[in-house]
């Protein structure tokens, strides 16, 4: 099983990965948790030049092209492994993620994207994806809050420091992928406390596991 979890910046997918994990191998599941980028050695150092708020300047088509060389390394070298391994896969954003912010948000062509996908994935798409809703203000109120506190590190803000139109825009996206996907896409009210998101959650994960 190849679960996803998406959402903006602030949306708790951090703690709410730690919570699915708990709660599947409590009932016996191997799980392999990973993340785009950064789920590979190879990964991390890209993953170092997408969230540097000093590569700032990056042109749109570079930075694409930097997160598919994480992908396709992240998938031949962890995520067919462990699904070979019979493990139930978590990953902390997955292909959804390049649609929405390098496709609707940054304006790249979705068919180009699609395109590199058809390539790049090879048709692994994941069981479920769960989207992390909430609006960019109150998202980005949590991530700065996080990072101020020292919760979170300031060496990967590049995104947080986008102005909110663009952030707009990535939650638009998401919501519009749910809409086409409805079979695939769980959206959880990422407004609630991280208690509720748990459960709404694991109600999900208790029905698709039986």
């Amino acid at each position: 099983m190849f679960i996803t979890l998406e959402g903006i910046e602030g949306s708790g997918k951090t703690t709410q990965m730690e919570n699915m994990v708990a709660f599947l191998e409590n009932r016996g599941h191997s799980c392999a948790v990973t993340r785009e980028p950064g789920g590979t050695p190879i990964g991390r150092k890209i993953r170092s030049i997408l969230l540097d708020p000093e590569s700032k300047g990056m042109d749109p088509l570079t930075e694409l092209m930097l997160y598919m060389a994480d992908r396709a390394q992240h998938i031949k070298t962890v995520v067919l492994p462990a699904m070979k391994d019979g493990k139930i896969i978590l990953c902390d954003r997955y292909f959804d993620a390049t649609l929405v912010y390098q496709g609707m948000a940054r304006g790249l062509d979705v068919d180009l994207i699609n395109n590199l996908h058809n390539m790049v994935l090879d048709g692994l798409k994941p069981d479920i994806t769960f989207l992390l809703d909430l609006p960019p203000e109150v998202g980005l109120s949590r991530a700065w809050k996080q990072i101020n506190s020292g919760d979170r590190t300031g060496s990967e803000t590049r995104f947080e420091n986008e102005k909110l139109a663009f952030h707009e825009k990535v939650r638009a996206g998401y919501l519009e992928l749910s809409r086409l996907e409805p079979d695939r896409y769980n959206v959880v009210d990422a407004v609630q406390s991280a208690e509720l998101v748990q459960r709404s959650i694991e109600s999900v994960l208790s029905s698709f596991i039986k």
